[in-house]
């Protein structure tokens, strides 16, 4: 019973952790960032600066416990995030206070941004399910190939994110010179940044299959793979 209850808790830890950069990636991402190199700019959106993190974590939940349950915490990423954007709505449309003086600069940072809900929920519920399908399918075919699994289904699941994202949000806003930078800068730093840690990824899955923590087999997706 107490081994039960603390494989629950270690699902928890990473589920709630993977809902939480998440959230904090949909805040930040509505900031481009200019960054100098040479004589080259290379634009990225401040939810890089968190969001590969929840991939890593995605790779974990799949990996380790399984479609099922990685699906489970992708459905439960996205209802918080629609919650966040209907709270965001509900506080900027309220008639601020006589003594508030920061209306207009909630509204640009916080503010409700439908293009920037939308691009985010979609290129997350896309991304993020092709990740978690791609390396369960991987690991029944190679199942001692970890980090094929996990760096194939990063840049399946990444690039979709990220095309996904970066067209819906700020297609037609910003030049398509820009946004062929803002696609491929992003799309390799976050597949950079998740192959940088695959060695810390792998060590953190071996310690909860050394802890006992496993996916069950189930019928899923046209066939049986582990959840």
């Amino acid at each position: 019973m107490r081994n039960l209850a603390r494989r629950v808790l270690r699902y928890d830890v990473v589920l709630v952790s993977f809902v939480t950069v998440l959230l904090l990636s949909n805040i930040t991402a509505t900031k481009l960032i200019a960054i100098p190199v040479g004589s080259a700019t290379l634009i990225v959106d401040g939810g890089a600066v968190l969001f590969p993190l929840s991939y890593i974590l995605g790779d974990i939940l799949a990996e380790v416990y399984g479609f099922a349950r990685a699906s489970r915490a992708i459905i439960m990423g996205f209802v918080v995030s629609v919650l966040a954007a209907l709270v965001f709505l509900i506080v900027q449309i309220a008639p601020p206070a006589p003594e508030y003086a920061h209306q207009e600069a909630f509204a640009e940072v916080l503010g409700f941004v439908p293009r920037i809900v939308a691009a985010s929920l979609v290129g997350y519920l896309a991304g993020q399910f092709l990740n978690a399908y791609v390396l369960t399918a991987l690991k029944r075919r190679w199942p001692s190939h970890l980090f094929t699994r996990l760096l194939g289904s990063t840049i399946v699941g990444e690039g979709v994110d990220t095309v996904c994202f970066c067209l819906i949000a700020f297609g037609g806003v910003i030049s398509a010179g820009a946004m062929v930078n803002y696609v491929v800068v992003g799309f390799l730093y976050k597949v950079g940044i998740e192959a940088l840690l695959l060695p810390v990824t792998a060590r953190v899955i071996a310690a909860f299959h050394r802890h006992g923590d496993a996916p069950r087999r189930d019928a899923v997706l046209d066939g049986v793979v582990e959840v």
